[in-house]
């Protein structure tokens, strides 16, 4: 073993743990700590034995313990135990050490962060790890950020145990400065959220409407992962489907109430921040919120009524138009997270490689799909693409999928069954192909009641108007402003 470790890990919970390993499985010496010393003992007596992992007892024995420049990654709970962990940290390391985050920390923090270890002579990065424990050991996607002349040191490693895709291309690579890094994964998470919701609509459609059987919807997410929509979520979700419990679905035996760690949560408040219509991810947060209602929904639904479910027609297309609307609303969702990571970087001024990102996801991560690589094509083609919708290839299949598309959200309206997602994916596709919209009315409403003033057709951009519309008002008007 190695005199001196290649890099500490401070955290040994699942992640922490498994990163350590594929670490080591790569040829990399690895210093740990725990603030649950038995935690070290444990790992290195156990899962750790005889590989080149060095269990420490103190942050002080952890930083002796690595070579110059030093590389300390934290994998604790995001938030205070960070900025507590880095504030102990930061006596004990010398100009040019390095700090790195990998847990879920909220982007604004790490914004935060990079600028005040950078203020004391060290270098800063925050990344995202997605994969869960599975892709932590066998290879994730990372998403880094923060001081740029940090990158070199730590890119090896990054790059030697993440995941791989056509080629042996690492998914990792630089994402941009600050918080960067945290964004791209906030956002990564977000259109998680998005899938995950789309996919629980489609069975729901035919499980209430079609009354089909796990079993049977095993077979067709089954067949659904062979084609466009391949994908880990995909395939899971048929795995799911097949799981027995003493010969009974499991599935069904499951609450349904859903939990959530935040990031779906802020990446929609992002978009409201920067005034992105981030529509579906919006949805899936407050799906997850209305699931857990379980005890109110209960108890409306012995006093709300509505149609009973009943499906007339070729159950065989039905499925297909399904599939239809779950990869039109797939591609809309995607489209949505994409302008939020353009007005992110022109806003907090990130370079952001959009083609590298949706690369970085293709494989090791939750979202990681074949789609992936269509995304990255069209930004190949045209790296100022403005949304996803407008490029060649998405453009075919959303007008392939639109049929389909409508037939199942209008199906589901009129037999009582929620699509949030499917429909808030419609609504925004056809507002954003829409030449006009009913803004104006909104506007007149606006200098009506609050004298906010409105742009006019026969006018230039940019002068504004206000009207005495009652003939009782003045003729002073509010100033103009966004929010």
């Amino acid at each position: 073993m190695k005199e001196l470790s290649d890099i500490g890990l401070i955290g040994l919970a699942v992640m922490g743990e498994n990163l350590v390993l594929n670490m080591e499985s790569k040829g990399f010496t690895v210093s740990v700590y725990n603030r649950s010393i038995e935690k070290v003992e444990k790992f290195v007596d156990g899962r750790a034995k005889g590989k080149n992992i060095k269990g420490t007892k103190s942050l002080e024995e952890l930083v002796q313990s690595l070579e110059r420049p030093r590389k300390v990654m934290i994998m604790v709970k995001a938030g205070k135990p960070v900025d507590t962990i880095i504030d102990q940290l930061i006596p004990l390391l010398e100009p040019g050490d390095i700090l790195i985050d990998g847990g879920n920390s909220h982007f604004p923090d790490t914004n935060r962060r990079t600028e005040y270890v950078e203020s004391k002579g060290l270098r800063y990065i925050g990344t995202g790890v997605s994969g869960g424990e599975e892709g932590a050991l066998k290879g994730p996607s990372i998403m880094p950020g923060g001081s740029k002349e940090a990158w070199q040191y730590v890119k090896p490693i990054f790059q030697s145990i993440a995941a791989k895709v056509e080629d042996n291309v690492p998914c990792c690579d630089w994402v941009g400065e600050n918080g960067a890094g945290h964004f791209v994964k906030m956002v990564h998470n977000g259109i998680e959220y998005g899938d995950m919701q789309l996919i629980c609509e489609a069975y729901q459609i035919m499980k209430d409407l079609l009354g089909m059987s796990p079993g049977e919807m095993h077979e067709v997410f089954a067949e659904w992962d062979k084609g466009d929509l391949d994908s880990y979520l995909i395939e899971i979700t048929s795995e799911i489907l097949a799981f027995k419990e003493e010969g009974e679905p499991l599935v069904d035996k499951i609450l349904d109430t859903a939990g959530q760690k935040g990031t779906g949560k802020w990446t929609g408040i992002s978009a409201l921040d920067l005034g992105i219509p981030l529509t579906l991810i919006g949805e899936a947060v407050f799906s997850r919120c209305l699931s857990a209602q379980k005890d109110e929904r209960v108890a409306a639904s012995k006093i709300l009524s509505g149609p009973k479910p009943a499906f007339q027609g070729d159950k065989k297309a039905f499925i297909e138009d399904i599939r239809q609307a779950l990869f039109a609303s797939k591609i809309v969702s995607y489209a949505q997270g994409y302008v939020l990571m353009r007005e992110a970087a022109s806003e907090y001024g990130w370079e952001l490689n959009y083609g590298g990102i949706a690369l970085m996801w293709r494989g090791g991560c939750i979202i990681r799909s074949a789609f992936l690589g269509k995304i990255k094509e069209a930004f190949d083609n045209n790296p100022d693409l403005l949304n996803l919708l407008l490029d060649p290839y998405f453009k075919a299949k959303v007008d392939e999928a639109q049929p389909g598309w409508r037939r199942v959200i209008g199906t589901a309206v009129a037999n009582g069954i929620p699509t949030p997602a499917f429909s808030t994916a419609l609504a925004y596709f056809d507002g954003y192909r829409s030449e006009r919209l009913p803004a104006n009315l909104l506007q007149a409403q606006r200098d009506y009641f609050g004298a906010h003033t409105y742009e006019r057709l026969d006018k230039p951009r940019g002068e504004y108007f206000h009207t005495n519309w009652t003939g009782r008002g003045g003729e002073t008007a509010s100033s103009t402003y966004n929010v």
